[in-house]
């Protein structure tokens, strides 16, 4: 029951935000149809686009959803579920539901150190040699390698991972029926169907692309791993709100060297005075794996 009211909650427009404000109610019980219980909820009669949600919610069928995730091969994952990745329970409420598309299994893996690779979209030679150079010194480690699937880094990252056989996982600021930028889809249907990848999103699969999405995926991409890499960032970037999540997380975080004269290293420069580790070669990384593997 549990699974199946997180469904149809999050296929009536309920947002992960709003899931948190009605079940601060205590009288909404997950385990029982939450229908009934959220009839006479406060914020559904005070907020007229929840109540259009709320009205959309009694019209849903859960076999229907249930029947077309299964369909397109994608599988629900709730916070209650054992495969749910523990790293990403400990951030600022972390998604109730998401849903998987790939080798479900890398989700939680337990001995491996989970590193998010997040950089510009329109990168510089500097930042791919510095990708391969780095996952090529540490492809004998039990290594997952987390991005966006964006332009540029993210498809890098994903690109040099399965390169050198580590797994990965692309999470989506959008659903799995859609897809953003157009020219990293191939990656990501290879993503998919590898035993080696997995992609996942927050949002059902009918949700188009929108500029909001971006920087709550972004909590997610922080949030599944151990260490954030961040290869090239402007002084004010996407990047860089990765990374900054990654610091109230409590995630390692780390940045190639900068040039003070590039302005697309700036963003780096300015992280390694706040604390960022700065890297030099894949030993800056590895050294954490030790104590942070759980």
């Amino acid at each position: 029951m549990i699974l199946k009211n997180l469904l149809k909650l999050s296929y009536a427009g309920f947002t992960t935000a709003h899931m948190y404000q009605l079940l601060d109610d205590p009288k909404v019980n997950l385990s029982f149809d939450v229908i009934p219980f959220l009839r006479n909820h406060p914020l559904i009669h005070a907020k007229p686009h929840l109540h259009q949600k709320y009205l959309r919610l009694q019209t849903l069928n859960i076999n229907e959803i249930q029947e077309r995730l299964y369909g397109n091969d994608i599988q629900p994952v709730t916070i209650f579920d054992t495969i749910y990745p523990q790293l990403l329970k400990e951030i600022y409420r972390p998604p109730l539901l998401f849903y998987c598309k790939g080798n479900l299994p890398l989700l939680n893996t337990f001995r491996y150190y989970k590193l998010a690779i997040v950089g510009a979209r329109e990168h510089t030679s500097y930042g791919e040699r510095a990708i391969g150079y780095l996952l090529q010194n540490m492809s004998h480690m039990p290594l997952v390698i987390v991005s966006g699937l964006a332009k540029g880094t993210d498809a890098l990252a994903h690109r040099y991972a399965l390169k050198n056989h580590f797994p990965t996982i692309g999470v989506l600021g959008f659903g799995h029926a859609h897809h953003y930028p157009k020219v990293t889809e191939p990656l990501r249907h290879l993503m998919e169907t590898t035993a080696h990848g997995l992609t996942i999103s927050e949002y059902p699969p009918f949700t188009r692309p929108a500029r909001h999405h971006f920087p709550e995926r972004n909590r997610i991409i922080s949030g599944l791993c151990q260490g954030v890499l961040v290869t090239e960032a402007k002084e004010r970037s996407g990047a860089l709100i990765t990374l900054d999540q990654a610091l109230e997380q409590n995630r390692n975080v780390y940045v190639l060297p900068g040039d003070m004269f590039n302005l697309h290293t700036k963003g780096n420069l300015l992280r390694a005075k706040e604390g960022a580790e700065i890297v030099l070669s894949a030993e800056d990384i590895l050294k954490d794996m030790n104590t942070s593997i759980q």
